[in-house]
Formats: structure tokens, sequence, C-alpha cells
């Protein structure tokens, strides 16, 4: 009679349940335990902000599987509020811990599997232990936060940290009522994510929702009252009252049952894993946050804690269980997230990343409709695209906006997954009906500017570049190619600009000089782009026209 294999899970919210729940299946007899340090299996962690808006009302909604049903329709064993301790790899045994009863017990594995998650960074200030100071991981989190902001006598509320995390959360607590400041030591919001232009453009969206933003200031610490609950934020520059602070500093893998048991822990902190999902112990899975990943992109190792990746990887684990070889190839970052009426979105690389990596690279920067601008109702998005000069291969992409940027998002993670190229983007068959996008997707837009550049034809400059020589009051030309009713609506208030719409150009040729530097802006660059090569063909040569013009401009200043 055959040995019945032993599986064992160390972890129960979603890499550890998945893979269970793929073993089973492929595996009938096999003996499955879970050990899960808290009360439930298979949490919707990323859903715990909704939770706390009140948009999820019911608590049971936030549990994918309840725990009888790992016991009763898969027959496992579910070991709940028991933490795994330690590994014994000689013996093939773990030593567990009763939370509830303080007992310690030893449980035997054939094979074993690690996705025990990622801790919050909890940098050591003082004050960091005052009440109303938060992470926010799981469900307890987030039912701690709901009751403590129901009795909070100040509307004050600090987030720390502009992640992810920090901005699903920002619009939670404003859609609650209250004032809310993020304070970010970087320069810009989702600094590890976008580049600036995008991030700007997301940036102006918060504000108008009287979001406080404070970039490129460090926090020092946390003062409480007399009560010992948290009353402010202390920076190097300034304090920041605040009733509640949420800690949204990202998080670290936790590898310490990993590292005692003598696996391999990778250069950026996760647990080394092979193709397979294998540990330096073939015996011994790893998947989730606790592990590093292959970016398929610059083919080094990355962090990437996401649950749609913890997912993929437990079902390959659970094959890999039961006798298959499934691999995993790598991740690409993706990533998107809600901030209020925009949507947010990036995928591959972002420029400072891909100069990070040594590549040579061009990008474009273009705004336009979600679908066909004449159907009523379309939402504008902001697309930045990322490819290496020379072979125009894609390296990546970000979208912002109220309009649908998850499906581009999407498509360019088909994309940069099959190495496509600007090319290959640029007459990619999309559906096209109204209703649903444009003839010309922005996504061709923004490889098509790509092409247009390489070609010679479309000579830009980006809007940070634009303000330099604004702040350093240059002497050149700011054209505006826009109606005169825009015009009026909206212009830049300085010296260097000049109104001339764009039928009119080819009469007014005269009125410009082919000594001056001439950059041109209408309200998308699409006309701007069409009156640079008006002034080309007609022997101008220094013309450059302003990526994203109007749409993409991310400052207050100089706009009237």
């Amino acid at each position: 009679m055959l040995k019945q294999n032993h599986i064992v899970i160390i972890g129960g919210t979603a890499c550890g349940p998945k893979a269970a729940a793929r073993a089973r299946r492929l595996d009938p007899s096999a003996k499955i335990t879970i050990i899960e340090q808290r009360d439930n299996l298979s949490t919707a962690t990323c859903g715990l902000p909704y939770f706390i808006s009140g948009v999820i009302e019911d608590e049971g909604d936030m549990i994918a599987r309840d725990t009888d049903y790992f016991r009763n329709v898969f027959d496992m064993e579910v070991l709940t509020q028991t933490r795994a301790i330690s590994i014994d790899r000689n013996s093939h045994t773990i030593e567990t811990l009763d939370l509830a009863s303080g007992k310690s017990n030893t449980i035997d594995y054939d094979k074993l599997v690690i996705a025990t998650g990622s801790t919050p960074i909890v940098p050591d200030w003082e004050g960091k232990d005052l009440d109303g100071v938060f992470t926010l991981t799981d469900l307890p989190d987030a039912n701690a936060i709901r009751s403590y902001v129901q009795q909070l006598e100040t509307k004050e509320i600090a987030i720390i940290g502009a992640g992810l995390i920090g901005l699903e959360m920002a619009e939670s607590f404003v859609k609650q009522g209250f004032n809310v400041t993020v304070i970010e030591a970087l320069d810009w919001l989702l600094p590890k994510l976008l580049d600036f232009e995008v991030a700007a453009y997301v940036q102006k969206h918060l504000q108008d929702y009287g979001v406080q933003l404070l970039f490129g200031q460090r926090v020092t610490g946390l003062k409480g009252d007399s009560s010992g609950k948290v009353s402010k934020v202390i920076t190097e520059n300034t304090e920041i009252e605040a009733g509640l602070v949420l800690l949204s500093l990202g998080i670290r893998p936790n590898v310490g049952i990993a590292r005692d048991a003598g696996l391999t822990i990778g250069t950026t902190g996760g647990i080394s894993v092979n193709q397979y999902l294998q540990t330096s112990d073939p015996d011994i899975y790893a998947g989730g946050d606790c592990v590093e990943n292959t970016h398929l992109i610059t083919g080094g190792k990355s962090l990437v804690p996401m649950g749609s990746t913890a997912n993929k990887h437990g079902r390959i684990i659970g094959t890999n269980l039961t006798g298959g070889s499934d691999t995993f190839p790598g991740v690409l970052g993706t990533a998107i997230a809600k901030a209020f009426e925009y949507n947010v979105g990036r995928v591959g690389l972002t420029e400072s990343e891909a100069h990070q990596h040594g590549y040579n690279i061009v990008t474009s920067l273009v705004p336009g409709p979600e679908y066909a601008d004449y159907y009523p109702g379309g939402k504008q998005i902001l697309v930045k695209l990322v490819a290496e000069e020379s072979s125009g291969k894609l390296l990546g992409c970000q979208v912002a906006g109220p309009g649908e940027a998850a499906k581009r998002i999407d498509v360019m993670a088909t994309a940069l997954t099959l190495g496509g190229t600007v090319d290959d983007l640029g007459d990619l068959d999309l559906a096209y009906a109204p209703p649903y996008n444009s003839a010309m997707d922005p996504l061709h837009n923004a490889a098509n500017v790509i092409r247009n550049k390489r070609d010679g034809l479309a000579r830009t400059v980006t809007p940070m570049e634009v303000k330099g020589k604004l702040d350093n009051n240059e002497d050149f030309v700011l054209l505006d190619v826009r109606g005169e009713d825009e015009w009026k609506l909206l212009r830049f208030d300085v010296p260097q600009s000049r109104l001339t719409p764009l039928p009119e150009l080819r009469q007014r040729l005269s009125e410009l000089s082919k000594d001056d530097e001439i950059i041109i802006f209408c309200y998308t660059s699409v006309r701007a782009y069409q009156a640079q090569r008006i002034l080309n063909g007609a022997g101008f040569k220094n013309v450059k026209f302003m990526e994203g013009s109007t749409s993409a401009w991310p400052y207050e200043d100089y706009l009237d």
C-alpha cells in the first residue's frame, strides 16, 4: 500500500489555501494540513480599504472560503490560531504553538509549503505604540480602524506613505467625512509605481477632493495626548494634527521561519525559489508575498506583493506538490488602484526604472478619450508608454484618469509578456465600436508617437522641460494652436505665449521667426503635432510640441 502523501501548508491567506485546494483536486487521497495563526482562512485582504469605508458592509464578505469549507468540502485539517514556530528539515517536522492554549505540538510532513506573507514596515519611531496608530494587513486591523474612527473627536487623519494602501485609504477616510493628510518622504505620489508626470496628474485629482499631500517630508516621530492617544505626526519640518495615523510604508517578506530553517534567502530579502517555486530544499515550496520573483523585463529579482501573484503561485505549487511540473515565469509589477474617480495603473518598468536598468529609452505621453469622442459620456485617460529606443521593444506603461484604464493595462501586460514592440502595439487589432473605443485606441496613439519620434517626424518636450524654461524666463515662443474659445477658458499667462489657431497657421507663418525656438501646444497635442509638421514643412527647424499639452500639464503654475 502506498504511503499517504502528507502536505503541510504554513499560511492561510491567499497562496496557501489556493495550493491546498489545487492539491486536493489533483490528489483526493493526500493528507493536507493548513496552519494559520489567525482565526480565518482566505481573507480578501485587498478589499480591506473598501470594508473600512463601508462599501463592503458585511465582514463575512471578506472571507472567500470559511474554515469549515476547507474541512468539510476539501477534507483538510485546518489549525487556526496556531503558529508554526520552527521547521526541522532533517526529520521533516514542524513545531507549532496553539495560541489559545499555549500548547506546542509536532507535525510531520512529506511536502511543505511556506506561504507566510509579509509584515508591515514600522519604523522605530517614538510614539509608534500610541493608541490610534495602525497598520493595515488583515481583517482584525480593519475592524480596529473601523471601531476607532467611530469615537474620534477630531476630523484629522494622517497617512504616512503614499503607496497603494495609502492612496486607497485616503479615499476611504475622506468618504467618511475626515480631513486626510498624506505624508510621503519621496517627491511624488506612488513613487515606486509611477513617473512624475502621471503621479502629478493623479495628485491634482486627490487635491480636488481635499486631500493634503506633503512630499519630501520625513517623519521623525509621533506625539500623544495625556490619555495615550496619538495627536500629532512630527516631521523634520512641521507638526501635523492627527487623531488617527495609518502607517502605509510598505511591507517586508515574512521569512523568519524559512531563514531559521536554513533555506536560501534572496538578495531582495524574499525566499529564493526556482521556476517550480521550490526553495533550496526540494521538499519545501514557497509562494506569495514571502518570495522573490523574476521580473519578466529585466530578468532580475524583485518583490511584487500582490494577491493575484499569490494565487498564481498557489495553483502552481498545488500542481507540483502532487507530481506535476508547472513553472512560474515571473511578474511585470502589474498594479491598478482606484483613487476617487480616477483609475491608476502601471505595468512593466517606469521611465526611471528603465534608466536604472541601463536601457536607452524613448517615451510618449498621450491623453485621450476612453472611447470615441463623439459618443456621449466618455472620460479622459493619460497614457505614458516606455520603450527601448534601438529596438522599439515595449518596456512599460502607466495609465491614469477617470476613463477605462484597466483594459489598457491588461493589453499592455499581454504585449509585454509576449515581448511586443511599439510596431506590434500600433498595429494591434483591438475591438472597436463607439461605445467602447475609438478607431485608434489611446495605446495605438501612444505607440504611434514613439514611432513618429523614431522616424524623425515628431520632436517633443515634456511639460517638466517647459516649466523649467518658464521658471528660468527663457526666450522662446510658446505657440498655442487651439481655438480662441478654448484660449478664453484656459491659457498660459506668460509673455512667451502666443495664440495662432491651427486653421490660421499657414496664413500667418510670417508672424513667426525661423530663428526662434518654438514649442507648440493644444489640448491633447494632436493639433500641436500637426502644427509642428506644418512649420517643419515651411522651413522652421527649431520646433517641438509639448507632450500631452494642457491635458497633461501637472502644475498650477502659469495657467490662468
